[in-house]
């Protein structure tokens, strides 16, 4: 499951061995109106055709694996780029959530992003606009309201049992300093499963297998 808005294909340079595993990408839906979290996860599983399946989510989309997983059993359950409670959500996300700031947040104009490439900016930001152009498909209001208020204000107490976190150390949306008990990536940055693609094509099948990481 691809993190807020963005196409499945930021899985497209990951590749597991084919004679064991069968990839499935889900993609986002359009929420219904005022529908929660648990009934949108629900609404996922048409999607999802095998039993006892391995869920991997990036982002807010490893909060919505996360909800799955409570629905069917799973196989194995690995996150990246993501949170396992509420309590891993940086402070300025609390603050918002608290505040309700997020109901006041342009999620109108996500459309414009690339009017930006139009305009000075360094080349560093205009990477990042071509980023977001090429993996983010969806700029419907309707759904970024509804994901930011779902993803600050996920109510989970504490991490599921035998769950999968991959995190790195340089993620300035879910800081590291946040995070507990995970498998650190140096050098990973929020977007580390689109550029250190190498990482997770060595490491996945042993987690998936395992769990872990040989030491």
């Amino acid at each position: 499951m691809p993190g807020m808005a963005a196409k499945p294909s930021i899985f497209e340079f990951i590749k597991l061995p084919e004679d064991k595993y069968k990839v499935h990408w889900l993609a986002w839906k359009m929420p219904k109106k005022n529908e929660s979290l648990q009934a949108y996860a629900k609404r996922m599983l048409i999607d999802i055709t095998h039993k006892n399946p391995v869920l991997i989510g990036v982002s807010f989309g490893g909060v919505i694996v996360q909800e799955i997983s409570k629905i069917i059993p799973v196989k194995r359950l690995i996150l990246i780029s993501t949170v396992k409670s509420k309590e891993e959500l940086p402070q300025r996300m609390k603050f918002a959530k608290q505040t309700k700031l997020y109901k006041i947040f342009p999620t109108s104009l996500a459309g414009y992003v690339g009017m930006l490439e139009k305009f000075p900016v360094g080349r560093f930001a205009r990477k990042r606009v071509q980023l977001y152009k090429k993996y983010m498909s969806v700029h419907e209001k309707q759904y970024l309201d509804w994901a930011i208020e779902q993803m600050l204000c996920w109510d989970q107490q504490k991490p599921l049992p035998d769950t999968v976190h991959i995190h790195g150390d340089q993620d300035v949306v879910f800081p590291i300093k946040n995070i507990t008990e995970c498998i650190v990536v140096p050098g990973g940055t929020h977007v580390m499963i689109i550029n250190r693609f190498r990482w997770f094509n060595e490491h996945l099948p042993e987690l998936i297998s395992s769990g872990k990481l040989a030491e």
